[in-house]
């Protein structure tokens, strides 16, 4: 990969101080409020500008490896008070971050490369993260995360929530609850302007409809889901808490490096081959993390954390997705859609290598150095497969922020 220019992703308490600057500057439009607590007493911060009773809530910090939302959002808070259209019949709620435990264990804002991403990577298992828990919970049990993000779209009742997410390497597409019509077009327009490619065969939208390249329609509870072994369906995630109010969610995400890999819509020419290929070294891949696993755990006795956790949940998570793909029907059979799957199948045992990585090097344990070259070389590999080129941060967040405003209107208009 090419030397990068510098960058860098603002902290929670960056994007607080920046919320407050608002709600100082223009205490007529703007309100700064805490709505919950985390799970360790982190406060949760809801910004919101304008006054109209029609709402859309823009949550970003979803999860703590995702960090381009929040840079998004603080571009999106000063666009809605700088532009009186966009605010004339709209109250917009921007929720700084819906997980700020986990973007406290994140730790690379300023990421040169993907192994500089993936040496402070975190990203918690799905019991723990926010918008998931209910796919996996009985809701006596969620977290207070999910609590206080529930508890706002009840309270704002939004005819459109807004969730900013992304990728690590690979392309933008969307995830709607239900269908917003004229979407596709502009979504695909600023992607093409701004260089970044639209993956139209996202593996997390396997099986799903498509409303346009790239924009993909959640199907409904009669569906079987691509993917069984799977625990978080994304039909009980908080994503759909905004229907019960008539309004629906869309999911916006847009990489930090791109691959042109990602948007071929041609048939491939043997996707059960490839995917029993793709299973065969997710499983190898796992193995050798696992193996390392094994052989540290006699010397972590007494250790644990949201990193050994998140590391095992992962691992844990392998063995069905490789079954699913083996066994099940493709969901795809684009060159797209076989793609992310193998980008897909690269990432989840690289993560679970790299958390690990952490809890050993926190313990000076003997394996870290032997795990830390396995990270290397995945990332190596990972970038050079899909030659990965970076989305400059400035184009990340326009793209995100042009297709959250779009969204918005055309929902607005669907209203009408």
């Amino acid at each position: 990969m090419s030397p990068l220019p510098e960058l860098r992703y603002p902290s929670v308490p960056e994007l607080v101080a920046s919320a407050q600057g608002l709600a100082a500057r223009e205490p007529g439009l703007c309100a700064l409020r805490q709505v919950g607590v985390s799970r360790a007493g982190r406060p949760l911060h809801l910004l919101s500008v304008g006054h109209a009773r029609r709402a859309v809530l823009v949550v970003a910090g979803a999860h703590a490896n995702e960090p381009t939302g929040g840079s998004t959002l603080r571009v999106l808070a000063e666009r809605v008070l700088a532009e009186r259209e966009l605010r004339a019949d709209t109250s917009w709620h921007f929720l700084l971050c819906a997980d700020p435990d986990g973007a406290s264990l994140h730790v690379t804002p300023a990421p040169r490369s993907l192994l500089d991403y993936h040496l402070g990577f975190y990203r918690p298992t799905g019991a723990e993260q926010p918008e998931w828990s209910p796919a996996v919970l009985p809701p006596d049990r969620l977290p207070p995360e999910t609590r206080a993000l529930t508890g706002v779209i009840d309270e704002l009742r939004p005819y459109l929530q807004v969730t900013l997410h992304g990728t690590d390497l690979g392309g933008s597409w969307v995830q709607l609850t239900r269908d917003v019509p004229g979407l596709a077009e502009p979504f695909a327009k600023s992607a093409a302007e701004l260089h970044i490619p639209v993956e139209t065969g996202a593996s997390d939208a396997a099986g799903w409809p498509a409303s346009g390249p790239g924009v993909h329609v959640m199907p409904g509870p009669e569906t079987g889901v691509a993917y069984p072994s799977m625990p978080d369906d994304a039909r009980h995630s908080t994503w759909y808490h905004a229907h019960r109010y008539g309004g629906l969610t869309a999911v916006v995400e847009v990489p930090m490096w791109a691959s042109d890999l990602v948007d071929d819509p041609a048939p491939h020419p043997a996707p059960a081959a490839a995917m029993r290929r793709l299973a065969a070294r997710l499983l190898r891949d796992a193995r050798e993390v696992e193996r390392i696993l094994a052989e540290a755990l006699p010397r972590l006795e007494g250790v644990d954390g949201p990193l050994l956790r998140a590391a095992r949940w992962a691992l844990g998570l392998i063995p069905g997705l490789a079954e699913d793909w083996i066994h099940t029907a493709p969901a795809g059979t684009t060159m797209a859609y076989v793609g992310s799957v193998d980008a897909f199948g690269r990432r989840l045992p690289l993560r679970a290598a790299s958390m690990l990585l952490r809890v050993l090097r926190e313990t000076d344990d003997r394996a870290a150095p032997r795990l830390e070259q396995l990270v290397a070389t995945w990332c190596d590999a990972f970038a050079e497969r899909f030659r990965a080129r970076w989305v400059p941060l400035e184009h990340q967040v326009e793209h995100q922020s042009r297709t959250v405003l779009v969204a918005a209107q055309q929902a607005r208009e669907q209203m009408a």
